[in-house]
């Protein structure tokens, strides 16, 4: 059962590739959702088995890669952390399957796309299960191609090409800090096995001194670690990715932020807890991280008007609150969080998804309005995802992010109230950029084409079916849950996520914390709706105002353009890569000293010096007379002299005289 929880959507996805043609779109769907569905069963199957009953599953199969000490195994391990992410990412992804049934109905290339969608739902249980360095890599590798592949999926448009090209060097420029962060580890601690790295982490290790600064091998690895999960989970610096992703079909903004490739540096930095724990600077770097890419993709998403686009911005934003959750040592709340977020987050894609496909792949939300009679069944499911996404009481995402925000607060250091006002201002803006997205969807007057309102219709049953039941989750998943996982006491997590014993406050952030600290959430979240409702569809002065003012503007415009991120990475690093990539490895190298000394040099040269040889191939009787007198002349003059050349080239002469002369010194210098 384990282990086809990892295979299934393997199989799936190898069917629809090689099988597709034959199987036709109905075929294929109803292959590849089948087979992520009983995926996903067999997760909640698991769950119950591990995390409540306390009993965790470790299966070796076979030998990957054996060398003198060296040993990497196929093995996957199965304790609550990984069964908590196996029913995330199974479930979301049957959902989104059984929604791209009838939203990509008439693509002609559906049967790609639902083989393309099963691949990180492969590789992401490949990632969690995975007991090694190498075969977390494998995973890690494996999700950063499905995102790839996804978003090209529309290879014909020129914007999806271009956001798959950038997709891969992000992906590149994390793996530039996983990668030798895991050899790393295997350099200190000698093996690539989890469990026997962690248990040896705790052992003191050399130190050195580098520009006054004493750097310890476990913080340089943890920091390490944490630059590829920040190319992974759309940390700042490799956050521009995240908003290009939805180039893609909205499925498929709702697997990759939702479910799979975003969550996989999350759960990489749970995993690796007992690393993070002993370094204090790599937890202060990872907290000041999280807390600044909340503050910085709420900001940008309030002046969006794509609204995929700002849930993306949104997923950054909630992927920061998890990051700085894990600075602050409470991986177990992170993944809390991410578990939550997952309902929300997909919910709030697919609805988006639903207006858009209706709209006739509309995606400008100043060109829709009035739609909330039109749409009343998706209306309501953004409205529950809204709620539940900026923290309001009682919805799932209450649950986990105002313990997040307590816990930042009662950590008592710096970066802990770096983390807890960002975090807490963060909520005014999410807030705001939610409720504007709702009004100018659904409640401003409408602005729409008349051809799309008469044809526009609600989410038909295959759409509406996944919807309700993600909006089950982000209303009841956080209540049901919450004690369970973070509760006082609780023993789900096995002491799977470490934690120092002087890092675990979450029971004085439970006790200790002032009240008014645990409300500010709520004035915060109230205000940026009401916010919304006044600047948006009733202030039009204000607006007027807003647009004639040239320092409106000028904010307006750092808001829209994303804080400048892109033009300031294009400008002073894309560009200077690419000048070095053509001027140095293109020209000097490539065209340059590789191909000259190569094997093209090499053919070049005597293809030309074959050239010239054969110029002296001229017909004429006296030049080959020319040439034999040439040529026989030093042999016969050789052969002539031979006499007295004899003694010099006589082996033996010429041993006698040099042993005679090596004597003779000999005998002078006594």
């Amino acid at each position: 059962m384990y282990l086809l929880i990892v295979f299934l959507p393997l199989l799936g996805s190898s069917v629809a590739g090689f099988f597709g043609r034959f199987l036709g779109s109905e075929g294929t769907a109803i292959m590849t959702t089948a087979c992520v569905s009983f995926s996903s069963i067999f997760s909640f199957l698991a769950f119950y088995e591990v995390a409540p009953g306390a009993s965790a599953c470790y299966l070796r199969i076979a030998p990957w890669i054996s060398s003198e000490m060296f040993d990497a195994s196929w093995g996957f391990l199965f304790d609550s952390p990984t069964v908590v992410m196996l029913i995330v990412v199974t479930s979301i992804s049957s959902l989104v399957h059984l929604y791209s049934i009838s939203y990509m109905s008439e693509d002609p290339h559906s049967p790609r796309f639902m083989c393309y969608l099963s691949i990180p739902t492969f590789f992401m249980p490949m990632l969690v299960t995975g007991d090694n360095s190498l075969q977390l890599f494998l995973g890690w590798e494996g999700v950063g191609l499905a995102s790839y592949l996804l978003i090209h999926f529309w290879f014909t448009r020129l914007q999806a090409d271009k956001a798959a090209t950038k997709a891969m060097p992000v992906n590149r420029v994390g793996d530039f800090g996983s990668a030798p962060g895991i050899s790393g580890r295997f350099t200190l601690f000698q093996t690539v096995d989890s469990s026997t790295i962690f248990s040896r982490a705790s052992a003191p290790r050399n130190s050195w001194i580098s520009r006054n600064m004493r750097l310890n091998a476990i913080t340089l690895i943890c920091i390490l670690l944490l630059i590829g999960a920040a190319g992974k989970s759309a940390q700042i610096g490799s956050h521009t990715r995240s908003p290009d992703a939805m180039e893609g079909p909205t499925p498929v903004s709702a697997s990759i932020h939702a479910a799979t490739t975003v969550t996989a540096g999350v759960f990489m930095i749970a995993r690796c807890s007992p690393l993070f724990e002993y370094p204090p600077t790599a937890l202060i770097v990872i907290t000041s991280a999280g807390a600044t890419t909340s503050f910085l993709a709420a900001t940008t998403g309030i002046l969006q008007n794509d609204p995929k686009r700002v849930i993306a911005y949104s997923t950054c934003s909630q992927l920061g609150y998890m990051i700085f959750a894990c600075g602050i040592s409470n991986y177990s709340v992170s993944v809390f969080h991410l578990m939550n977020h997952a309902f929300f987050k997909a919910l709030l894609f697919l609805s988006a998804g639903s207006v858009i496909h209706a709209m006739s792949d509309e995606q400008d939300m100043r060109k829709m309005g009035g739609l909330a009679s039109s749409f009343p069944f998706t209306y309501a499911m953004m409205l529950m995802g809204s709620l539940s996404l900026i923290g309001s009481p009682f919805p799932t995402g209450s649950y986990s992010k105002d313990v997040i925000l307590e816990l930042a607060y009662t950590k008592y250091t710096i970066s802990g109230n770096f983390a807890f006002w960002l975090g807490s201002v963060s909520v005014l803006f999410t807030s705001y950029y939610s409720f504007r997205s709702l009004f100018l969807t659904f409640l401003v007057p409408t602005n729409s084409f008349g051809r799309d309102i008469l044809r526009c219709h609600d989410a038909p049953i295959p759409m509406a079916i996944p919807s309700i039941l993600l909006a089950l989750g982000s209303l009841f998943v956080g209540y049901l849950a919450k004690d369970m996982m973070i509760g006082l006491g609780t023993n789900f997590w096995a002491n799977s996520p470490f934690v120092l014993p002087k890092n675990e406050i979450l029971a004085e952030s439970e006790f200790a914390a002032p009240t008014i600290t645990k409300l500010i959430p709520i004035p915060f979240s109230t205000s940026g709706a009401s916010v919304a409702y006044n600047v948006n569809p009733v202030a039009d002065q204000f607006q007027r105002a807003f647009q004639t003012s040239t320092f409106c503007n000028r904010l307006y415009c750092f808001f829209n353009k994303r804080w400048f991120f892109d033009q300031v990475l294009n400008d002073f690093l894309v560009r200077s890569f690419l000048r070095f990539g053509y001027e140095v490895s293109f020209e000097a190298l490539d065209k340059g000293a590789i191909e000259i000394l190569g094997p093209y040099g090499i053919s070049y040269t005597f293809r030309r010096l074959a050239e010239r040889i054969s110029k002296l191939q001229s017909g004429s009787v006296y030049h080959y007379a020319f040439a034999m007198l040439l040529g026989s002349t030093p042999f016969v003059t050789f052969s002539r002299m031979w006499d007295s050349l004899s003694s010099w080239v006589d082996n033996r002469s010429s041993f006698i005289l040099i042993v005679s002369t090596f004597y003779n010194q000999k005998s002078s210098q006594e």
